[in-house]
């Protein structure tokens, strides 16, 4: 069976090439071309990545970048299908699903949503839906954990997992499909699918704290 990581991959060079290197993306200013280095930067350039991170070095990671952006679009494209280097850990398959199925996943709707109109743009499997509600079993409390009000998910068929637990100001219930709520939980609640039920309060306080892992 395929790995999960290089499917994403995959689907997200396709979508890069059927939109074109000005396409917008979710991650203003960002066009594809930038948000397609920033990923070669991830997989490649170990020595560049850390100013993804840590402003002192972010200037050099942007000069980096903009070279990778500048590249023939169709040569920069490959680079991301190609991935991680031989030397790379992110070679192996269950390293490679743990560290780049979601932030490809997420990346990837950051083109397909570039238009900024909520809901989604393609049907995932029922393989990948599962794999972004158990990515958010690991991280949903991480992602939330700043929220002044608890969190509860919930998907369409009922599952639910708590994100925060209650608090005095009370609980927002969040209701869509797996890979809706993981785009609201990591900045993106804009373009993402949710019913939200907890009253209209409660929610912009949590909308208005930080969420993601930033």
């Amino acid at each position: 069976m395929t790995q999960l990581a290089r499917l994403e991959r995959d689907a997200l060079c396709d979508t890069f090439l059927a939109h074109g290197p000005q396409a917008p993306t979710l991650c203003s200013p960002w066009t594809a071309a930038d948000l397609a280095a920033h990923i070669v930067i991830r997989d490649r350039r170990p020595d560049l990545a850390p100013g993804i991170w840590l402003s002192p070095l972010a200037g050099r990671l942007e000069k980096g970048q903009a070279q990778y952006a500048a590249k023939p679009w169709p040569e920069l494209v490959e680079l991301v299908r190609a991935g991680p280097p031989t030397w790379s850990p992110a070679r192996l398959p269950a390293i490679d699903d743990t560290v780049n199925f979601v932030e490809l996943f997420i990346h990837h709707e950051d083109v397909l949503r570039g238009d900024e109109t909520p809901g989604p743009r393609r049907e995932l499997s029922t393989r990948q839906s599962r794999a972004v509600w158990k990515t958010l079993g690991r991280t949903a409390r991480l992602l939330f954990r700043r929220s002044p009000v608890g969190v509860v998910l919930q998907t369409p068929e009922g599952e639910e997992l708590p994100a925060r637990a209650a608090t005095e100001l009370g609980t927002v219930l969040l209701q869509g499909r797996p890979e809706e709520l993981l785009l609201a939980a990591y900045g993106r609640r804009r373009v993402a699918a949710l019913e939200e039920t907890g009253g209209s309060d409660l929610v912009k306080a949590l909308w208005t704290s930080p969420v993601g892992l930033s």
